[in-house]
């Protein structure tokens, strides 16, 4: 999707968040259900298949989310998925993202580690980064198979790589 198109599917998102009062919430669900459509092939294969009726995949949306998520995400998702834009949800989740931080004056770090993190750590996270940035930082949690260990951390262009395969690669050119 072009930066354009996730751009005013964002606008629209965070329009339609702000109007029923639940932008943080919205945000955060479409977040965390954009994760879980990178990491899970056949949910994304499924939602986006042109094959099965659109009124079968919003059916899906709506029994996943039932109970999880606020009517406005519910209706969010669905509207991607009979859009066809169903794949493109985690660079809108992004967006939108970046959007509601900037407009508290705040600041978005990607946290990328092997296993979910923690409320405790992502609060204790939140405030290192904070200290290190003097900005409030969001603290997004993005589980990655592929982090062995410790914590990829990007804000903005920045990329802090503490991980346990950077450590090893440093090592391995140090001998």
């Amino acid at each position: 999707m072009s930066d354009s198109r996730a751009s005013a599917y964002a606008d629209a998102a965070l329009a339609i968040a702000t109007a029923e009062g639940d932008t943080g919430e919205v945000t955060d669900e479409l977040f965390r259900f954009g994760q879980i459509l990178v990491g899970n092939d056949e949910l994304r294969r499924t939602l986006s298949d042109p094959h099965l009726p659109v009124e079968k995949r919003s059916q899906i949306v709506e029994d996943l989310l039932d109970g999880r998520a606020t009517s406005t995400t519910v209706s969010f998702v669905s509207m991607l998925v009979a859009a066809g834009r169903i794949g493109d949800l985690p660079a809108i989740a992004e967006q939108m993202t970046q959007r509601t931080a900037n407009a508290a004056g705040e600041t978005v770090a990607e946290v990328r580690s092997a296993v979910p993190l923690s409320e405790t750590q992502i609060a204790e996270l939140a405030r290192a980064l904070s200290a290190r940035t003097n900005r409030t930082v969001t603290v997004r949690n993005v589980v990655d198979e592929s982090v062995i260990g410790g914590l990829v951390t990007r804000i903005g262009d920045s990329v802090l790589d503490g991980s346990v395969r950077t450590r090893l690669n440093q090592l391995r050119e140090a001998f």
